[in-house]
This record gives C-alpha cells, structure tokens and sequence, in this order.
C-alpha cells in the first residue's frame, strides 16, 4: 500500500487505535506512512529519547508498585515484532521488565484451558510484561488452522469443526480476562504490526540471501503466506471483537521498522503516563524511621 497523505504532524496516536466495536478494515489502512524522523539519525536520537522517558516512567512504576503494564505484539510473519521489543526496550532496566515469547503449545499447555499457559506470566506490579504472541494465537493460527484444536481434546466441540459461536465464546473469554486484568491493576495495550504482503516477501529474500539472517527463515513461513487473506480476516474479527477502552488495540505501519518502533514507543509512554504515576509519599510514621535511621548514621 501506499504511502498515507496526512502529513507527519498530524498524526495522533488516536488515529492508530481501533475504536470498540468497530472492524480495523486492514486493507484500508496504511502499511507505511510519511516518516516521523528526518534521517535515520534523528529516528535514532528520538528513539534514545523515547527509551529514556520509559526508563524514567517504569523506575516511578517500580516505587509505587500499584500497576502494572502488559504489551501484547501480535503480527504476521517477518513484520518486525522482535526487532521493536528489542529497540524499545533497549535502556529499561530488566529488573522492572519480562519479555516472553510463545510458541506452539506443550502437552501441559495443552491440558490446560487456552489462558492458561500466558496468565502464568503475567507482570507482577511494578513491572511491564511483554508477551511476543500471547492467547490471540488462539482465534488467529487456531482460527486458519482449525485442525489444531484437535490437540486441545475440547469436551464440546461440534462435531463438524467450530462455528461462529466457538469463536464469540473465545472472544468473550478474552474479553472477560483483559476487564479482570484491568480491574486489578494491569493495563493490556495490544499492538498488531501492520506490513505489506510486498514487504513481507522482501523481508524474507533477505533472510534467504543474507547467511547472518538464514536461522530467521522457515518455510512454513512462506507456506502461510497461502492464507494471507484468511489471517486478515481473522486479524479484523478478533480486533473487532477485543478492542476496548481498557484494552485496546493499535494497528501500528509497519513497512518502515524506524516508524513502527517511535510510534510504539509513543503509545506506551502515553499510556504508562496515563495511570497517574507518582513516588510513594512520605508517611509521618516513615519520616520517623528515616530520621531515626539517619541520627544512627550519624553516630557510626
């Protein structure tokens, strides 16, 4: 897709979110928009600047220990999502992060109900927990390949395969989790890494082509390239679905890594400066102790 008209200032961070209730109509929107950097130097130093205000925001995080932050990156295939986890993340100390990567399910994951294997890590408070794909693999990869529900051994699954009820009941668990999760003190922000069909097949010559980029290439990866259009579908309906004011999701462009990773950044900073962060407050019965800790210092 092209190149979207706005111009860079008028770019809100609003205008990358999904409104609940409302389907993100992929194919609409932009998978490149006009850079918000001059040259990969200024991306670079606004990037540094960004991490700088998230190491700041998480470090008040830490002290309060009253919330905590869960980013979920869910993409197709080559769309950038380690690269940004990377770039973000870069300068946060890792006391106040977890960053975790799910892959196919174990046997005891599999025993286990479809949250249950993520919900075991969750961020504690005082922390951001990243989750590299996260329980959306189940109305995504699930939902394009329903023969892996198979392996879930459901007790009441149509015998004809899943309908569309199967699907709203994934959803309204979903759902239910992010609410539970919000009331209790952990914001969801869901990222969903919006690159071209193009771009996604550049991406993987180069890892065929470059011998360092080799081990990121799998042909399994081409071979879904076969049902782009029903993993859009499935994108928009889980998207239309689980997009709420207190979880919501952001179709971030990402033709452009630079772009993809200030505009992330962005969002997290905004929605880290939302929850109100402060350093606890000195009770009188603390300034007792720190007064008293300090005559001892003294003496010493």
């Amino acid at each position: 897709m092209g190149k979207a008209r706005k111009r860079k200032d008028l770019w809100q961070l609003d205008d990358f979110r999904v409104a609940p209730g409302t389907r993100p109509h992929l194919g609409r929107r932009p998978t490149a928009i006009e850079p918000l950097y001059h040259d990969e130097k200024d991306a670079r130093r606004r990037l540094e600047d960004q991490v700088d205000r998230t190491d700041e925001l998480q470090d008040v995080l830490y002290a309060q220990d009253h919330h905590s932050l869960l980013l979920i990156f869910q993409a197709m295939d080559a769309a950038g999502k380690d690269g940004a986890i990377k770039h973000v993340m870069s300068g946060v100390n890792p006391v106040g992060c977890q960053v975790t990567s799910f892959k196919q399910p174990s046997p005891e994951e599999l025993d286990h109900d479809f949250l249950w294997r993520t919900t075991l890590k969750l961020p504690e408070r005082g922390r951001i927990g990243i989750f590299n794909r996260s329980y959306y693999e189940e109305v995504l990869v699930v939902r394009v390949h329903p023969e892996y529900l198979a392996a879930q051994r459901l007790p009441r699954l149509p015998g004809a395969g899943p309908d569309h009820r199967f699907w709203e009941q994934r959803y309204h668990s979903i759902r239910e989790h992010e609410t539970h999760l919000h009331r209790n003190g952990t914001t969801v922000v869901k990222f969903y890494l919006h690159v071209s069909r193009e771009e996604q097949r550049q991406r993987f010559i180069d890892r065929i082509e470059h011998p360092d980029k080799n081990w990121k290439f799998s042909l399994g990866d081409v071979r879904e390239r076969a049902h782009w259009d029903e993993y859009m579908k499935a994108y928009e309906d889980a998207m239309e679905a689980t997009s709420t004011l207190e979880a919501p999701w952001y179709v971030i462009p990402a033709d452009d890594k630079s772009n993809a990773r200030l505009l992330i950044s962005k969002i997290m900073n905004s929605t880290l400066e939302s929850l109100g962060l402060h350093y606890p407050k000195r009770t009188p019965r603390r300034s007792k102790e720190l007064m008293a800790a300090r005559r001892l210092l003294r003496r010493t």
